[in-house]
């Protein structure tokens, strides 16, 4: 029999995919670039080239593809941990930080656990708590585009392993304060995981957001999460890290998949690190393009949040959605649509600003 027949025989049975994974929704992630003319911010990532430093560190590191990496990333965890003020111990380092964030969900979570978020937020949340064979539990944002932490605290059940707090939240740029954070940390069980998401905390302005490190230094069931693909730009690298006490960053550590942070990950990563003043007067200048895009969106009618990441977030129906994307889409810009809920903008380059001040001035009011 050939393997031709073998595949149309009728009775032939063919492996399936486990229900969780069939019946799971695609990560969406923004649509690329086609062309030098098309102003690509439908994801948020920099605007800006690599740092100087991390492209040289790239570079020196690119004679040693043919090995593999440390898998332990001990010299990135050792310099993250003199960075933050914490030990090596304390630090995971995975592909992104969806990709720890995958680890916490694998390491904490069995059949049937409960992962509580809000909603809208990072779209990878649902996917990855599924993935495992836990629940997600969405709870809606509040009037103000920020967490129901009320709500979120109410939804505790005797199931629920972890909490995810995206601060500032994506897409809606919303932070939460570290005083409603620490009050929320108060109300719920000490054996609950509160990951604190902070991606985009480089962008976010002082005394916007918690304190993590000190939170986390209260409260040993905190885990803070960040990543080197926004400020940093390191987005095409795929490196991010946990802050989590030892015991639960050794079992993120157990449940990364091998050598998943290529060397050169690894290496870009310290370099951008040593030059944090450079990448902090690029952060600079993105909190002055958004800041100067939400006044002028403002004075044409937009009702915005202010946001706290590297990008605006506009309310709209599925109408009005639809009519801006297409209208984006018409004038070379790549947008990030969200059915029901709105689209976000990423800031990118004065330029590009420009372009997307002078369409949305066009479908004011």
């Amino acid at each position: 029999m050939t393997s031709d027949q073998l595949l149309t025989t009728p009775d032939t049975a063919l492996p399936t995919l486990r229900g969780a994974v069939a019946g799971l929704p695609s990560y969406v992630p923004g649509r690329r670039s086609a062309g030098l003319d098309i102003a690509a911010l439908a994801s948020n990532e920099s605007h800006y080239a690599p740092l100087p430093a991390a492209s040289a560190a790239v570079s020196e590191a690119a004679g040693t593809m043919n090995r593999y990496p440390d898998s332990a990333a001990v010299e990135l965890r050792e310099r993250l941990a003199r960075h933050l003020g914490v030990t090596a111990g304390e630090v995971a380092v995975g592909p992104g930080s969806v990709g720890v964030l995958q680890q916490i969900i694998t390491g904490l979570c069995d059949a049937g656990d409960e992962v509580i978020f809000a909603w809208r937020s990072f779209e990878a949340y649902p996917i990855l708590v599924e993935l495992a064979g836990a629940r997600p539990v969405r709870i809606p944002l509040d009037d103000a585009e920020g967490h129901d932490l009320e709500a979120m605290a109410a939804a505790v059940t005797d199931r629920t392993k972890v909490i995810l707090l995206c601060t500032p939240n994506n897409p809606t740029g919303v932070p939460i304060s570290h005083e409603r954070i620490e009050a929320f940390l108060r109300s719920v069980r000490s054996d609950i995981l509160v990951v604190v998401d902070e991606a985009y905390v480089e962008y976010a302005e002082a005394g916007s957001g918690p304190d993590s490190l000190s939170l986390y230094r209260r409260y040993p069931n905190v885990c803070i999460l960040r990543t080197f693909s926004k400020a940093y730009g390191l987005a095409g690298l795929r490196v991010g890290y946990a802050v989590a006490a030892p015991a639960i960053a050794e079992g993120l550590r157990r449940t990364a998949l091998p050598f998943a942070v290529s060397a050169l990950a690894q290496k870009a990563a310290i370099a951008s690190l040593d030059a944090g003043d450079e990448m902090e007067a690029r952060v600079a200048a993105v909190k002055q393009e958004r800041a100067r895009m939400a006044a002028e969106l403002e004075a044409q009618g937009w009702k915005l949040q202010p946001s706290q990441g590297n990008f605006l977030w506009i309310r709209a129906d599925d109408t009005l959605r639809e009519v801006l994307v297409e209208a984006f889409d018409r004038a070379d810009i790549l947008v990030r649509g969200y059915q029901g809920d709105g689209v976000r903008i990423t800031v990118a380059d004065p330029a590009a600003n420009d372009r997307v001040l002078r369409l949305l001035a066009a479908h004011a009011g």
